[in-house]
């Protein structure tokens, strides 16, 4: 497993790099990979399939130049910014038979990940399809493009991040699981009581054991300021829906 801990200061670099590393391990470049990032800016990034005038406060956002950019993978809206660790697994299946299947692939990955957490005492569940709770908190929320074969799988890891910035920039979703109730964004969305540098051992144990951080080779670095440039940045990516 590659290990990469590796964050940029513009928004549109660090979602065009889960892209880029998808595209190397599905195109067997590169091994599988595991990717560790949070923005030092806030910035909201909403799901590739979603109506961003549905899912964004755009008027706060405008008003506030609050960066809204649109990933590669479905899901929900989410707010980046410090507070916000994510981790990204580019996987192909011939090596990982566990994430062939999309609901299967869930279930091995968040299971992993609630394993990790229980080492640190901190008791956290699978609910829904895709999100991990802590008390019935929501503390990570995930998404995956799948291709032939890797598939990409992103989540949020939450121990930071205020809930009145939350809602200045995310209206309630029409859209909930049925756990979430009619909870609001502050009723709903917990924090996980550990640092950032304990949460980056927690995910380097559970996916990549023994792996020390490398760096994207040459021509990976080049793409990502190419996608970042060419359509992450781009209004017309961003709001083409």
């Amino acid at each position: 497993m590659r290990l990469l801990d590796i964050s940029y200061t513009e928004p549109a670099k660090n979602l065009a790099m889960d892209e880029v590393i998808l595209e190397s391990v599905e195109q067997g470049r590169a091994p599988d990979t595991l990717r560790l990032w949070e923005s030092p800016v806030p910035f909201v990034v909403i799901g590739s399939g979603q109506r961003y005038r549905q899912v964004v406060d755009y008027f706060n956002c405008m008003r506030d130049n609050m960066p809204i950019l649109r990933r590669c993978s479905a899901g929900g809206a989410v707010l980046q910014g410090p507070g916000c660790l994510n981790f990204a697994l580019a996987l192909r299946y011939a090596t990982n038979p566990e994430v062939a299947d999309l609901h299967g692939s869930y279930e091995y990955i968040l299971e992993k990940m609630a394993t990790a957490f229980s080492k640190a005492g901190i008791v956290a569940v699978r609910s829904g399809i895709s999100d991990l709770t802590v008390g019935d908190l929501k503390v990570s929320g995930n998404a995956q493009r799948r291709k032939r074969n890797a598939c990409l799988h992103h989540g949020t890891l939450v121990y930071g991040m205020k809930h009145d910035v939350m809602t200045r920039y995310l209206p309630e979703p029409e859209d909930r699981p049925d756990y979430r109730g009619t909870r609001t964004h502050s009723e709903f969305v917990g924090t996980l009581p550990l640092s950032p540098e304990a949460l980056r051992e927690l995910v380097w144990e559970a996916f990549a054991p023994g792996a020390t951080p490398d760096k994207l080779v040459p021509e990976e670095t080049k793409a990502v300021d190419y996608l970042a440039l060419t359509k992450y940045a781009r209004p017309d990516w961003t709001l083409r829906r």
